[in-house]
């Protein structure tokens, strides 16, 4: 076996400020891997806006607050470079790509997990939330949980949908819809949302219909959606939110409304738009999650959600089957993720641009690069 030179230090991000957008270079110590684990030399991290949330402690909902020498990030890929005792038996070999997800780990063994919920996984581990992320140049990974890295895949194109591409997939096949079914995608043009829209429409043969700012109207078009509404045109009372929702039922399937809504935006206002697209057995899954304190989803009552026979269901990430298949339909060019590249030094920066929403598609940290 091929021995690889590991530093005794490298280089991380760190949250130096949590409950503000801060980051800093700084040096710290490469970990040996123990027993089942393998040091993984990254050089791809994608940036999502669940680091932003846990970096600015805006998720109350989560345990604890995020302590001050966080290394964040849960997008990387890199190469496996050491094993601990016992990970050989995994199958993985020295120099193999692997992916880190949002779910540094998951036992396989509860119950959760044995029904393909890694997510909520009763001793699971969060990368870059109490457990050491992404954002560095070495990390450790359980070998059985890692993803594989299929060959000719770009590393930059694949950090990205380690989260966002697997969250989509997940929310998409939870959502029931079939081939042929109109399912809208709030957020269209986010990093989330283009996602979606190649995954549902390419992927899976949904009929695609994108709600976001008019000036992504032309990017998510390109990337296969059927329709698209400029959220910017319908105003947020009572008015324009039934005008929006007669919009995407007219340009569903059967003008009945949509299959599903699939919510890539962490907005209050857009969930409680939602409800009121779907036709009757319609879905609407959960995946954006909004900041601050929770609010209810509006219109989901009792009685309409009866009378529609409407279900509401929550997805947290995917599972390892779903990151595994993820990654195939990447290879086969399915999924394109928009990206640009960053050095270590812009991810304050690429935080920044994500407060304004100045981001289109998804922004990757190159790891080589300060």
């Amino acid at each position: 076996m091929a021995e690889v030179q590991v530093p005794t230090h490298h280089r991380a991000l760190v949250y130096d400020k949590p409950g503000e957008i801060s980051t800093k270079i700084e040096t710290i110590e490469t970990p040996k891997p123990g027993v089942g684990e393998v040091l993984i030399n990254l050089t791809h991290s994608g940036v999502c806006h669940s680091d932003q949330a846990v970096m600015c402690n805006r998720w109350t909902w989560l345990p604890a607050p995020t302590q001050a020498g966080q290394v964040g990030g849960h997008e990387g890929v890199g190469s496996v470079v050491a094993f601990g005792p016992g990970a050989e038996a995994s199958g993985l070999k020295i120099g193999q790509r692997v992916g880190i997800k949002w779910m540094a780990y998951a036992c396989g063994n509860c119950m959760p997990c044995l029904s393909g919920r890694d997510a909520c996984c009763v001793s699971g581990k969060i990368s870059g939330f109490y457990t050491p992320g992404t954002f560095q140049q070495y990390a450790l990974g359980p070998a059985n949980y890692v993803t594989p890295i299929p060959d000719g895949l770009d590393s930059a194109l694949a950090a990205p949908l380690l989260c966002g591409g697997v969250t989509v997939y997940s929310g998409l096949k939870k959502s029931g819809a079939q081939p042929g079914d109109a399912v809208v995608i709030p957020g269209a043009g986010g990093g989330l949302g283009h996602l979606a829209i190649q995954i549902g429409g390419k992927g899976m043969g949904f009929r695609m219909i994108g709600i976001d700012d008019g000036s992504k109207k032309d990017f998510v078009m390109g990337l296969g959606a059927e329709a698209f509404f400029d959220i910017s045109k319908y105003g947020r009372d009572a008015e324009g939110t039934k005008k929006l929702q007669d919009d995407v039922k007219a340009a569903s399937t059967d003008g009945m409304g949509a299959a599903a809504v699939v919510m890539c935006t962490a907005s209050n206002a857009a969930y409680g738009q939602a409800l009121g697209m779907l036709r009757f057995g319609g879905t609407l899954v959960c995946v954006g999650v909004p900041e601050g304190e929770p609010v209810p989803i509006a219109g989901a009552d009792p009685g309409s959600m009866l009378i529609q026979e409407l279900s509401i269901k929550g997805s947290a990430v995917g599972n390892r089957k779903d990151a595994i298949e993820t990654m195939n339909m990447a290879a086969r060019g399915i999924i394109k993720t928009h990206f640009t590249t960053e050095p270590m030094s812009k991810l304050s920066e690429t935080f920044e641009k994500m407060e304004k929403s100045q981001l289109q598609g998804r922004v990757v940290i190159d790891l080589n690069k300060e």
